[in-house]
Order: C-alpha cells, then sequence, then structure tokens
C-alpha cells in the first residue's frame, strides 16, 4: 500500500536481500531478529497512524453512527483483502456492511447500493483506478464518502467527505514495497472504527450472541432461555404440598430438587435431596407430617433467561450447585438449567 518508489531505482532484480553491492553472497541469517525486526517496522506503522489521528476520526464515527443503510467497503489487491475483513468487523458489531470489490462496481454491483447508504473506501494512494472510476457515480447517487488513504492530496481524498489519514513511513519488507505495515495500520483503524461505533452504539454482549450462532464463540454466547428446560419439564410444587408428593415431584424429574412456589406461581425456595436427608435428621419419624413450606431453604439461586449461559455456569460454580432457578422480573418461575444442559450445549 506505501509508494513502490521509494527505494526501487537502487535495487538489482536478483539481489539477495543482505548482499552488497549486487554481489552473491550467504549472508548470516537470524530469523528471529529478523521476525522481531518486521513486528517493530508494525508497530511503528500502528503508532504512525495513532500520532495521525484527529477530529476527522470523530466525524467519520458520527457519519457511520447516523447512516440509515449499509456501509459499502471498497478496495483493490491488498486494500480490499483489508476491506473485507474491516467489512464483516462492522457487520459483528451491530453496524450492517458488506465488501464490495472496485472493479465489481462498474459491473452490476452498484444495483446493491442505495442512496441512504455509505461508502468507506481503502486505497493507499487515493489514486486506485477502479475507485476513481467510481467516484462520479458515487456522488451522482448522493452517498457520503469516507476515505481511508495514505495520500491526503489524491483523487480519492478530494472527493471524500472525510479523509483518515493511514499513511506509514516504511513497509516491513526489506525492499520497502510488499503492503505490510501499511496495511496492518489500515486494517488497526478499521477495527477503531468499528469497536468505538459499537461502543457509541450501545452494543452489547447479548446483540453480539444474536450475530454469532455458531462455532465455539456461539456456545459461550448462548443466552438461558435458549438451552433451559421449561413447562412440564421444571420440577415445581406448591408450599402446601405433601411429603410424600415432594419426594415424588425430586424423583419423576430426575434433578435432585424441585422448585417450590406459591399460588401465584412465585418462587419462595427450593427442596434437594440434601434437604431432605436434614430433615429426616431434623424431625425423624413426624417428616412424614411436614409439608414443602417446612422442608424447604428459601432463597434459592436464580438467573434471568436472557442471561449468557456462561452466566449460569459460573453461578453454579460459586455456589458449588448443578441447578439454577430462573425466574421473570417479577419472580415468577419459568424454567430451571442443569450442568447437564450446558454440557450437552457445548458450554463447557
Amino acid at each position: 500500500m506505501t509508494s513502490i518508489t521509494n527505494n526501487i531505482d537502487s535495487i538489482s532484480l536478483d539481489q539477495p536481500i543482505d548482499g552488497k553491492n549486487g554481489t552473491p553472497s550467504v549472508p548470516v541469517f537470524n530469523a528471529l531478529d529478523q521476525a522481531k525486526e518486521i513486528l517493530r517496522l508494525e508497530i511503528q506503522g500502528i503508532t504512525e497512524i495513532l500520532n495521525q489521528l484527529d477530529h476527522n476520526f470523530e466525524k467519520a464515527v458520527s457519519l457511520l453512527a447516523e447512516c440509515k443503510g449499509k456501509v459499502i467497503v471498497t478496495g483493490m489487491g491488498k486494500s480490499g483483502h483489508i476491506g473485507n475483513k474491516i467489512a464483516a468487523t462492522f457487520a459483528s458489531t451491530g453496524t450492517p456492511a458488506f465488501f464490495v470489490h472496485s472493479a465489481e462496481l462498474h459491473h452490476g454491483d452498484f444495483g446493491a447500493i442505495d442512496g441512504r447508504d455509505l461508502v468507506l473506501a481503502i486505497s493507499s494512494s487515493g489514486e486506485t483506478a477502479e475507485i476513481r472510476l467510481a467516484l462520479d457515480h458515487l456522488k451522482r447517487l448522493g452517498l457520503k464518502i469516507i476515505a481511508l488513504t495514505g495520500n491526503t492530496n489524491s483523487t480519492l481524498a478530494k472527493f471524500a467527505d472525510i479523509v483518515l489519514d493511514i499513511s506509514v513511513s516504511q513497509e516491513a519488507c526489506p525492499f520497502n514495497l510488499a503492503p505490510t505495515a501499511s496495511t496492518t495500520a489500515t486494517l488497526a483503524m478499521g477495527d477503531a472504527i468499528a469497536i468505538v461505533l459499537m461502543m457509541q452504539k450501545g452494543f452489547t454482549v447479548k446483540d453480539f450472541a444474536k450475530s454469532h450462532p455458531g462455532g465455539m464463540l456461539g456456545k459461550q454466547l448462548l443466552t438461558v432461555n435458549s438451552i433451559m428446560r421449561s413447562g412440564t419439564a421444571v420440577p415445581k410444587i406448591l408450599t402446601t404440598t405433601s411429603y410424600d408428593q415432594v419426594l415424588a415431584e425430586i424423583e419423576n424429574k430426575k434433578l435432585g430438587l424441585t422448585s417450590v412456589c406459591d399460588s401465584d406461581n412465585k418462587l419462595v425456595g427450593i427442596i434437594t435431596d440434601g434437604d431432605l436427608r436434614r430433615a429426616t435428621v431434623k424431625y425423624g419419624k413426624d417428616i412424614f407430617g411436614k409439608s414443602a413450606a417446612d422442608l424447604m431453604t428459601s432463597g434459592a439461586k436464580t438467573i434471568k433467561a436472557d442471561s449468557l449461559a456462561v452466566e449460569a455456569l459460573h453461578t453454579m460454580e460459586q455456589y458449588a450447585i448443578s441447578d439454577v432457578l430462573i425466574t421473570d422480573d417479577n419472580n415468577a418461575l419459568i424454567g430451571v438449567i442443569d450442568l447437564k444442559d450446558l454440557l450437552k450445549a457445548g458450554v463447557i
């Protein structure tokens, strides 16, 4: 992405990277040292665009936040590859976006764009032919353009409503040719825009879960209501339930517990196998005449249905329990989640 004219006049096409005066040689090559230098140059590139940040960044974020349509990211070559990733990051963090190859704009892809959209155009030189050809038509459509370019005096910069300077002084390539530090810096700028925009929009973890339903990440973002047991699968009795019926409910639901609710389905307690053992020691033979109200433990651990499943797991670990009851905002019982449910869903 950096101009290739910097060093090319002094480069012999068959010159070894560490050769001297074009003389073939077998230089001492330390891969670890070279890797450290490459990474240093990559970091330097990001530091440079950090120092170049100004109020145009704030204006770009505001413009993106006001966009009523989609963000169309476009670029060619390595800029296109970076643009594709930036568009994907936007889409997964609450900003509808997709990538359009600049060359394809002239062969039908303009049909995917309407006047509510906004264009994020990436070109290090700002003179990429395919982007230049698209600028007039984009403006005729009334679209706002945010330019990510290393040349703030370029054609792209002049057409753009907002310009973000992504210029770097040196590529990590030893010939200063291959886009390396510049593409890393551009990607970092795209991440900065997307995440600041996400924060400004108030995008939450639960919102993130909706756009990441698959893979390990999706499993970590599962919500309780997607895997909890509900309806008749939930062990539940009333405070007036007899000892025999308490035993029957615990046995039938196979969770080693039952919730205890009042006549309005409000959760008032829980009875576990351990509660029954302790009650047997306390009451002896008199236990057969006791009701659920006598046997229960109040203050059962609960969670909301829209909580993440990993939050339920954390509650189980924190209190050394294998089940958590789910209640609504009025403390009405709506479900239960068991450790086996988390295992089956792949949360563990």
